[in-house]
Order: structure tokens, then sequence, then C-alpha cells
């Protein structure tokens, strides 16, 4: 790939991110992950895995402003109407599109292709370990979504019964199951390396938020019976 080629790309992308926990900082850290896994996988058509990786999240915006959009099939489409706008081979431009597609984890949406795999890899990589948490955070903030929710006797629920979102939930539900989801060997190796972070903060954030419930709630009680 040219350096015209990429600035092209790069312009492009960076006038469709508006999510600051999906920004052009976590397009970079995703493009620079799949650098280094397809450094472990051959046959990679960098040219395809680059332009994927640079565009996988353009989508985003359409899906924050109508919840029912798929931003990766939306996004998809938008490359390649992009890319075909700009002269490049429609083959080229499907083959990109395919792997913006994928890169969303679905059931009956699966990347077929060395560098689908890869950008979805890559993609999974920036949610695992203090990265991961650090992004559902300030999503959480993004969409007015609380840390935690209450059980029903008023104390924290831990998340993994829980229906409606919340950190506690989207930890439970997504980012503790998140490390046996990969394609690569050197993907799984590097968020392995990366999940203990995320336990520990989990850990101790629910520890904290708990026993202030239960030692305030206490306290509370013992005042309001003397009163």
């Amino acid at each position: 790939m040219t350096r015209e080629t990429y600035t092209l790309l790069e312009n492009y992308m960076l006038s469709c991110m508006d999510d600051s926990a999906h920004d052009c900082e976590h397009v970079y850290r995703v493009l620079y992950h799949a650098l280094e896994i397809a450094k472990t996988i051959t046959d990679v058509d960098y040219d395809v895995l680059i332009a994927a990786c640079l565009l996988h999240d353009i989508g985003r915006k359409e899906q924050f402003k109508n919840p029912s959009l798929c931003h990766a099939a939306v996004g998809s489409e938008k490359a390649f109407a992009f890319l075909t706008a700009h002269g490049f081979d429609a083959e080229y431009a499907a083959r990109v599109r395919d792997c913006i597609k994928t890169h969303r984890y679905r059931e009956n949406n699966l990347p077929e292709s060395p560098e689908a795999e890869i950008l979805f890899d890559a993609d999974k990589l920036d949610v695992t370990g203090a990265m991961g948490i650090a992004r559902t955070l300030i999503y959480k903030g993004i969409v007015a979504e609380p840390l935690y929710s209450l059980l029903p006797d008023g104390m924290v629920s831990d998340g993994s019964q829980d229906a409606m979102p919340s950190f506690f939930q989207e930890y439970k539900y997504k980012l503790e199951h998140i490390y046996d989801r990969f394609y690569t060997e050197k993907a799984a190796s590097l968020a392995e390396e990366r999940r203990q972070a995320a336990v520990d903060f989990y850990d101790c954030l629910y520890r904290e938020a708990a026993s202030s419930y239960q030692a305030g709630r206490d306290a509370l009680a013992g005042l309001l019976a003397d009163l």
C-alpha cells in the first residue's frame, strides 16, 4: 500500500469517527495489533488488512444514532462505496467489505479469510485487559448506563444475572468470556497476558461497592431504629 492510499483511507476514517470509546486511537491500536498478529500468519494481503482495519468502525455513528443498525454492516457498505468511488477494484473493495462485515462477534456472520480473522482478533484484543475496562467505562458513561444494578434486597449485584445494562453486566456477559474467542494463537496469547488486569479491576470494584452498601445500610438501619 502506498502512503498516498493510506492517507486517503486514514482521512476518510477520521471524518467518520465521533465516539470516544471507538475513536481514531482505537482504530490505530487495532491496526497495530493486526500487523503484529499478521507476522504469524502466511499469505496475508496487507493491502486488504490495512484498509479493513482503518475502516472497520466507520459505521459507528449510524449505529449510535439508530441502535437497531449494525455498525459492521453499515460500515462495510460505506467502505465498499468509498473504495469503488475512488477507483479501487471492485473485487478488492469487496474483500475489504467482507472483513469489516464480520469483525463484530456474531454466530451467524463469522470471518472467513485470514485478513477477516486477523481484524476480528485485533479488534477484540482492544476489549481485553485494562484497555477493555477503560473503553467499556467510557462507553457506559456516553450512553448514561450505571456501574452496577441493585438486587431485590438492595445490595449490589455482581452483574451475572442482570437483564438491565451496566458495567458489571457488560463484564459478566462479555468481557469475562472474550478470552476464548480468538482465531489466531498470537491474539489468544496477547489477550491472556492482559486477562488478570481486567479480573483484578472488576473484583476490586465489586468488593468496594458491595462492602460500602453492606456497612452503610447496617449503620443507617441502626441510626434509624434509634430515632
